[in-house]
């Protein structure tokens, strides 16, 4: 509101006329929709005219007083409205507006360190919670007890921060300049609290580095591991499809698939409620048993043929040994004939012993060939190994006797060729124990000169009636057994010393 002063009273109303042009002026135009009033251009007509051609000098001189007079009052109502219209700051600068930019900058200062350092915790916060995902060890545990410790320290610092800026409202028009400057101490030591405890938060984090690089090593495995199990657990899925198509049961191979299924589930529900290094652990099991399923079921046609084949040719082998053990007995027969009883005396047994061989043999076959037809693989398997280790210990006896046969008739010739053959071993080898050197090591000259006493025996045992043979064969094959062995250490000791 603007205030209208009261009119003074004049002899003739030209001080009113004044006093209302005064008036105008002074009220600074707030009527009219805050529109500044005119003053008239031109003076009044009429008496004050003539009224002021009477007086002169002296009506100027009135007139002029009472104008000040008025205008003071009025000067003094409107100036203050005018500085405290709207909410505005004061007008006046100073020391005071100083202070308070000041502690305005302070509080900005503090509010960037307050923001950048919240930031830094929430950034160190996911790197906590990937850490605590994937690691359970003692460093990651250790890692989460300092970063709660660096929780408590930031939150005695914000809470500083906080309770500087409610103390202080840096916006009022009546702000003190002591005020202002306590507000910029407190704001200053604020900030500065806070960049101490963002410094704190950055080397924690740097020693962080091994478990954080750790533990987005295992996250990065985690997907693609998942996804690989899933494939490889759909490909054994799809093979063993594909194996039953071909009229193969494959029950076995079903039942392991089987099992895999809870695993798959649990894959799906995710490491956040099995956690990553479990989760890691069942998809790599889930790949592994699963591709085994799957190799194992592409190749199943392939074993069921290597089966049927097996089987036809052990069958077949079978039949042969049967008729090579009815050959046995004549063998016997000559060598009992022809030589002492020493040479063929471990031989009595082979003809009952590969009879019972080929027998177990066949009936084991007819199982085999039982659990082909059932399609039990391993059993089959089992069952055709053991048929061909019976035949193969029949074949080593049945042809144990014909080769007797054969090298008691040689050696009966011409034994000589076996000495000859053995003294040749013998000289080879002494040659080499000496090779180098005046006299031979001991442990190479004794084991020497023991083959050419034992041979010496073995010769002198062909004298008489009815020699053994079959016992000079022995010895000969025994000292060449010797002398290689001999031969073999000396070569790898001075292999050792080049």
């Amino acid at each position: 509101m603007t205030a209208t002063p009261s009119q003074p009273y004049t002899p003739d109303g030209a001080g009113a006329e004044s006093a209302a042009e005064a008036g105008a002026v002074g009220a600074g135009g707030t009527e009219g929709g805050g529109r500044r009033s005119q003053a008239p251009s031109h003076p009044p007509r009429g008496s004050a005219r003539r009224g002021s051609a009477r007086r002169g000098p002296l009506r100027d001189a009135l007139a002029l007083v009472t104008v000040v007079t008025l205008s003071l009052p009025l000067l003094a109502l409107t100036v203050p409205a005018a500085f405290a219209g709207g909410g505005t700051r004061r007008w006046f600068g100073g020391r005071g507006e100083s202070q308070r930019a000041e502690a305005q900058a302070a509080k900005d200062a503090a509010a960037a360190a307050f923001y950048e350092l919240d930031t830094a915790q929430r950034d160190l916060r996911i790197s906590i919670e990937t850490i605590v995902a994937v690691d359970s060890s003692p460093a990651a545990r250790r890692a989460v007890s300092d970063f709660e410790a660096i929780g408590h320290r930031i939150d005695e610092v914000s809470h500083q921060y906080i309770s500087a800026v409610d103390a202080h409202d840096l916006d009022r028009d009546d702000l003190e300049s002591s005020v202002a400057a306590r507000a910029r101490t407190e704001l200053t030591a604020a900030k500065t609290e806070l960049g101490k405890a963002k410094q704190d938060l950055e080397r924690f984090q740097q020693g962080l580095g091994p478990l954080l690089d750790k533990a987005e090593t295992q996250l990065a495995r985690l997907a693609p591991a998942v996804e690989r199990a899933r494939q490889t657990l759909l490909a054994a899925s799809n093979a063993l499809d594909s194996v039953r198509a071909a009229g193969l049961k494959a029950d076995d191979l079903a039942a392991r698939l089987a099992t895999l299924g809870p695993e798959l589930t649990k894959l799906n529900q995710g490491a956040g409620r099995h956690g990553v290094p479990e989760t890691l652990q069942r998809a790599d099991r889930v790949l592994r048993d699963a591709e085994a399923v799957r190799a194992e079921a592409e190749q199943l046609p392939e074993r069921a043929a290597e089966t049927d084949r097996r089987l036809v040719s052990l069958r077949t082998r079978a039949q042969a040994l049967t008729t090579r053990t009815s050959q046995v007995e004549p063998v016997l027969s000559e060598l009992r004939r022809r030589f002492s009883a020493a040479c063929w005396q471990d031989l009595q047994h082979v003809p009952d012993q590969a009879a019972e061989n080929v027998r177990q043999a066949e009936a084991k076959l007819k199982e085999a060939q039982q659990a082909r037809a059932e399609q039990r693989w391993p059993d089959a398997t089992s069952l055709l190994s053991t048929v061909r280790a019976l035949l193969n210990t029949t074949d080593e006896a049945v042809s144990a006797a014909g080769d007797r046969l054969q090298r008691l008739n040689a050696v009966s010739k011409d034994p000589q060729q076996e000495i000859e053959r053995t003294r040749f071993a013998i000289r080879d080898a002494q040659r080499l124990a000496m090779a180098g050197r005046q006299t031979p090591e001991q442990r190479h000259a004794r084991p020497l000169d023991e083959s050419v006493a034992r041979l010496d025996r073995a010769v002198a045992s062909l004298e008489g009636r009815h020699p053994d043979y079959w016992h000079f064969l022995t010895e000969t094959e025994a000292v060449r057994t010797t002398v290689a062995r001999v031969v073999a250490q000396i070569r790898e000791e001075r292999g050792q010393g080049a």
